[in-house]
């Protein structure tokens, strides 16, 4: 088992296979992509080892991202080398949705468990300004296909300064037959939004209360679950949860790790530049690449250093897949 200094166990592994997306969301990419083309990043034969690798060590689940990781042509291979890896039990992908509806049955089929899913405004007009694509229908549709072809759905929705009662009371009333799991996200600073950051961050802590106090109550974690706070009404189809980086012990229950899609290995989302292990996955050294992921674990700190500014490698979202 992949054990830290600190007696935290990694389950958990983020795998990045693309940086590229086609939406251009505020938070993440307002200019659009603009990042390395495709042949910079791991092949489905660096994503095997890597994965051999991994689930020897304990980890079970896996969540394919990006950037958008349905833009690779090979994705229904990845995602199948990955649901057939001996050992993860458990796979997840995150998306932006646009594809959804036409694949969702057949990610179920290659092995998919879980989609999380992009939402940041049930309002097409809003959804548009913010992503920089009128797809709200689509992407709902999508939700549906997904809902129907029976993966667990979640919903990834980021708080800004202009999130009002009414947009949370239109994601409120959603919820009343819609069987996902909406997770409100606090906006994190990245290399490349400092100004966006300041202008539009708002803490969770807040809705946290308003949740409570309505009568929403705390549902318990599984062991590989992300760092979502989830809570359950029985009045409602749909469940909330919240995240919230920059809350007091956020780190404590750290379950994951992260590969980005140039190969390079991240301990954390924000505290330092990827290490690079690209030559292990190029030689096939599964035992290599293991022994080598052990030693890097004596060097992940105990939390991020977001309350202090400091984002790291990260620039953008899409490198590294949140």
């Amino acid at each position: 088992m992949l054990e830290d200094s600190f007696g935290r166990q990694f389950h958990y592994l983020r795998l990045s296979v693309t940086e590229a997306c086609n939406f251009r969301c505020q938070y993440c990419l307002p200019d659009g992509y603009q990042g390395p083309s495709s042949e910079h990043f791991l092949s489905l034969g660096e994503i095997n080892t890597l994965l051999s690798a991994f689930s020897g060590l304990g980890t079970s689940k896996v969540r394919l991202t990006g950037g958008e990781p349905t833009l690779r042509r090979d994705f229904l291979d990845i995602l199948s080398a990955t649901a057939n890896t001996p050992g993860i039990k458990r796979v997840a992908m995150t998306t932006h949705g646009g594809r959804m509806a036409e694949h969702a049955a057949a990610w179920k089929q290659a092995g998919l468990h879980q989609v999380n899913v992009s939402i940041d405004s049930l309002d097409p007009r809003q959804f548009a300004a913010i992503t920089g694509q009128d797809k709200l229908k689509q992407v709902l549709a999508g939700l549906d296909a997904a809902v129907e072809a029976g993966l667990d759905v979640k919903v990834n929705s980021v708080l800004l300064n202009d999130f009002s009662d009414a947009r949370l009371n239109r994601f409120l009333d959603w919820l009343k037959t819609m069987p996902v799991t909406l997770r409100f996200i606090e906006l994190m600073e990245t290399g490349d939004t400092t100004h966006f950051f300041k202008a539009q961050h708002q803490g969770g802590t807040p809705l946290k209360q308003t949740l409570i106090d309505a009568g929403w109550q705390p549902m318990v974690r599984r062991k590989d679950a992300g760092p979502a706070q989830e809570f359950f009404h029985p009045d409602y189809a749909g469940k909330i949860g919240l995240i919230m980086p920059y809350s007091k012990d956020f780190c404590k229950s750290c379950n994951r790790l992260r590969v980005a899609a140039n190969g390079k290995l991240h301990l954390c989302l924000f505290s330092e530049h990827g290490i690079d292990m690209r030559h292990l996955l190029a030689d096939q050294d599964v035992v290599g690449l293991q022994q080598f992921l052990v030693e890097c674990l004596g060097e992940k700190h105990a939390t991020h250093f977001l309350h202090e500014g400091n984002t790291g490698a990260t620039k953008h979202l899409a490198m590294l897949g949140g």
